[in-house]
């Protein structure tokens, strides 16, 4: 299906259903306002004489309405002008063009929907959506349009249904209150919280649940030059911070090589300084702490650690690691060479190597 998002213009409309009758074929005209579909029919009729129009919405009586379809449906009819009562549950084949007048009015599945009332035949099909001349949309309906003229393979039903929950929030799910938050932390996060708070309702999440932070002293960050735009910025830092393996991770390069182009070593780091706090929860390390020249890792009070192995931890790391039985606890790791400027990388597989050993002393 060829899609169209446009100005409305007389001409086009005139053209695009012409068009459709030189090849024998129907057109769909969706006009959603049934006090002026009347007169909308009778301007579509003087645009295109040669052509039979006619119109048809849910106030009509139930065997006029049955009337009209069964005209359209043999034939008779060339162009149908109607509100979106057709959006489901019509399979007319020679029906290859629908024209939408005010599509900025309306939602993104619900535009999805009626795009597909053509293209369902072998012939290449068109969908124009229009809206009022010299009218400002707003960016809802700004980010509706575009992606209804992005997605327009077989088989984007899902992602317009993602896309569109990005657009307009999901509401609350299992509350009484039903309005849309959940684009503060983006789809994906927002169902990983609600499986997690499901499950700690249900008894099967672990009862130490604490969060983790990591605050180095190291270029992690997506450039401007790299990703221009603020909304798709916003998009891949929310995603970066979900990554917690390093499949995911893979996966989330593979993507940005592919949209994006060659990663900066900022991002590269953005990333595994998303691993490193995967890999540190995981330690019970509770933050990750650069404070002038030392690295401080704290656990969590509950910890379950060999406390008997944290002698030899230290002794490994021959006196640059200390432990504080404090409350809560913590590990000192005091760099040598504290004039020397470490590299970024240098600090990232140190800080994964510290990880690692104190996640060797758990139980």
């Amino acid at each position: 299906i060829q899609t169209y998002v446009m100005e409305y213009n007389e001409e086009m409309a005139r053209e695009a259903i012409a068009r459709e009758l030189a090849r024998e074929g129907q057109v769909y005209y969706v006009f959603n306002r049934v006090k002026q579909i009347a007169d909308i029919t009778a301007k579509i009729a003087s645009l295109v004489p040669e052509a039979s129009v006619e119109y048809a919405h849910g106030q009509m009586n139930e065997r006029e309405l049955e009337a009209i379809m069964y005209r359209f449906i043999n034939g008779e009819i060339d162009v149908l002008v109607s509100t979106t009562i057709i959006e489901t549950g019509l399979d007319i084949s020679n029906v290859n063009t629908i024209i939408i007048h005010d599509a900025d009015n309306m939602g993104l599945s619900q535009l999805y929907q009626l795009r597909g009332r053509v293209g369902r035949s072998n012939r290449t099909s068109y969908a124009f959506l229009m809206y009022r001349r010299n009218k400002m949309l707003k960016e809802v309906a700004e980010r509706r349009l575009a992606a209804i003229k992005e997605y327009t393979e077989l088989g984007s039903g899902f992602k317009i249904a993602m896309r569109d929950l990005e657009i307009r929030g999901a509401g609350n799910l299992l509350g009484a209150e039903q309005h849309g938050h959940m684009e503060s932390v983006g789809y994906d996060l927002y169902c990983k919280m609600l499986n997690e708070a499901v499950k700690q309702e249900k008894g099967e999440l672990d009862a130490d649940i604490f969060d983790t932070s990591i605050d180095l002293n190291v270029d992690a960050y997506i450039p401007d030059s790299y990703i221009p735009n603020e909304y798709q910025k916003l998009d891949v830092y929310k995603r970066i911070a979900a990554v917690e393996n390093e499949a995911e991770m893979d996966n989330m390069l593979d993507e940005l090589i592919d949209r994006f182009g060659d990663i900066p070593r900022k991002v590269q780091q953005l990333l595994q300084i998303a691993l490193l706090k995967s890999l540190a929860h995981s330690a019970y390390v509770t933050s990750v702490e650069d404070k002038r020249g030392e690295l401080k890792l704290t656990m969590y009070e509950r910890a379950k650690v060999q406390a008997n192995q944290i002698s030899g931890l230290i002794a490994a790391w021959k006196g640059e690691l200390l432990f504080k039985a404090e409350n809560p606890p913590y590990f000192i790791y005091c760099r040598r060479n504290m004039g020397r400027k470490e590299k970024d990388s240098d600090v990232l597989e140190l800080v994964k190597k510290l990880l690692n050993d104190i996640k060797g002393l758990l139980e």
